[in-house]
C-alpha cells in the first residue's frame, strides 16, 4: 500500500441484504431490509409525491455490485442481472460469526473483532430494568425518578410519556431486542449536555450486564408534537481487543471516524 492510497469503510446500518445463518434465534428469519425496500419500490408502497416513486433507483451501488451481492445471499431475484452493467467493484456477502444482534457486533468484526461472548439484554417485563440498576442510577444522577422501564419503540414511548417527563422532570428510560440502555428527554426543558452527562453515568452502570450501547435520546415540541432530533448519541462499550483501525492508526496511518463511530 503506497503512502497515499486510501481506504473506505462505510457501513449501511439497516440495509441487509440476507438473514444470518442465526436469524431464527433472534425471531429474524427471512430479514432482507434491502430486498423488502426494492419489493417496495417495485410494487409501488413506497411512492412519496414530491419525494420519490417508481422502482429503486441506485445506479451507484449497482454498479459496484448490491444487485449481484443480494442474489448471492439471499437466493432473491430483485432485477434482472443480464439489464445491468457489469459491477465495476468486488462484491459478495460475509456470514457473521459474532454472537447476539447488536450493532458493535458486526461493526467490531469487520475491523476484525468478532464478539464471541453473549450481550446483555433486559427482559420484556414491566418494569424490564433491574431495581438495583435503577435505583443506583437515580441516586448517582440526582435525578426524581425515572419513566418507562420497558421495551418500547422510541417514538411511541415519547409520545405516551413526554407529557410526563417535562410535568416531572423524570428522563424516560427503555430498552429493545438489542443490547440497549436508552433514555429520552426533552433538549431544552431536561438539557442536552444533562442528558449526555447522565447517560455517561448510565454506561459505567450498565458494564456489569454486558450491554452494548446506552443511547441518548433527545426530542423536542410540545404535547402531542413531539419529535426527535439529530443529537442522539451512541455510548459503545469498547472493544475487547485492538481493531484494524488501532493497527493502521499505530503504524502511523492517519484514521478518522466520522457519525456513530465518534460518538
Amino acid at each position: 500500500m503506497s503512502s497515499r492510497s486510501r481506504v473506505c469503510v462505510l457501513l449501511l446500518d439497516s440495509l441487509g441484504i440476507g438473514a444470518s445463518l442465526d436469524a431464527h434465534l433472534y425471531g429474524d428469519e427471512g430479514a432482507n431490509t434491502f430486498g423488502h425496500i426494492a419489493k417496495a419500490c417495485a410494487e409501488g408502497n413506497a411512492d412519496q409525491k414530491g419525494v420519490r416513486e417508481g422502482a429503486l433507483d441506485i445506479p451507484n451501488l449497482a454498479r459496484l455490485g448490491i444487485y449481484h451481492a443480494a442474489l448471492a445471499s439471499s437466493g432473491v431475484k430483485l432485477v434482472d442481472l443480464a439489464t445491468l452493467a457489469e459491477p465495476c467493484g468486488y462484491y459478495g456477502y460475509a456470514v457473521e460469526q459474532s454472537l447476539g444482534k447488536d450493532t458493535p457486533s458486526g461493526h467490531w468484526e469487520l475491523a476484525g473483532v468478532p464478539v464471541m461472548f453473549d450481550w446483555g439484554y433486559f427482559p420484556a417485563t414491566e418494569p424490564c430494568f433491574p431495581s438495583v440498576l435503577i435505583d443506583e442510577f437515580i441516586a448517582l444522577a440526582g435525578l426524581p425518578g425515572v419513566l418507562g422501564q420497558k421495551h418500547a419503540s422510541g417514538t411511541t414511548i415519547i409520545d405516551e410519556l413526554g407529557e410526563e417527563h417535562l410535568r416531572t422532570g423524570k428522563p424516560i428510560v427503555y430498552t429493545s431486542a438489542d443490547s440497549v440502555f436508552q433514555i429520552a428527554a426533552h433538549e431544552e426543558q431536561f438539557g442536552l449536555q444533562r442528558l449526555y452527562d447522565i447517560c455517561e453515568l448510565a454506561r459505567q452502570l450498565v458494564d456489569k450486564y454486558q450491554v452494548g450501547r446506552v443511547i441518548a435520546r433527545p426530542f423536542t415540541g410540545k404535547t402531542g408534537a413531539f419529535r426527535r432530533t439529530s443529537n442522539r448519541r451512541d455510548y459503545s462499550t469498547l472493544p475487547p481487543q485492538p481493531t484494524l483501525l488501532d493497527f493502521l492508526k499505530n503504524a502511523g496511518r492517519e484514521v478518522v471516524a466520522i457519525g456513530k463511530t465518534a460518538d
